[in-house]
């Protein structure tokens, strides 16, 4: 329920969109282990320019089974934003 508000928050559907409540709601179902909330996090502050912040996100989803997750810290570690050790600690995350 909480993914499902954020998301209509972000993109405004059928009420203002308000990006700050949508951060709100995807940061409660995070902390409760959703893993797409997690995600969606880590693009936020790609978005905002804090990529540490972006990786350890997607570190935590790529963990959960989120394969997208993988992909992105991946492309980090290939744009410099994402240490070796990052990039090898998503694939072993998502392996397991």
């Amino acid at each position: 329920a909480l993914f499902s508000l954020g998301n209509v928050y972000y993109h405004g559907d059928g009420v203002q969109e308000d990006k700050a409540k949508a951060v709100e709601f995807w940061t409660k179902a995070a902390v409760q282990g959703h893993v797409e909330s997690r995600h969606n996090l880590g693009g936020l502050e790609e978005m905002k320019g804090n990529h540490d912040r972006a990786v350890r996100h997607w570190l935590m989803s790529a963990k959960m089974g989120h394969e997208d997750s993988v992909q992105n810290v991946k492309r980090a570690f290939k744009s410099g934003f994402a240490t070796k050790e990052q990039y090898a600690e998503a694939l072993r995350g998502y392996q397991d």
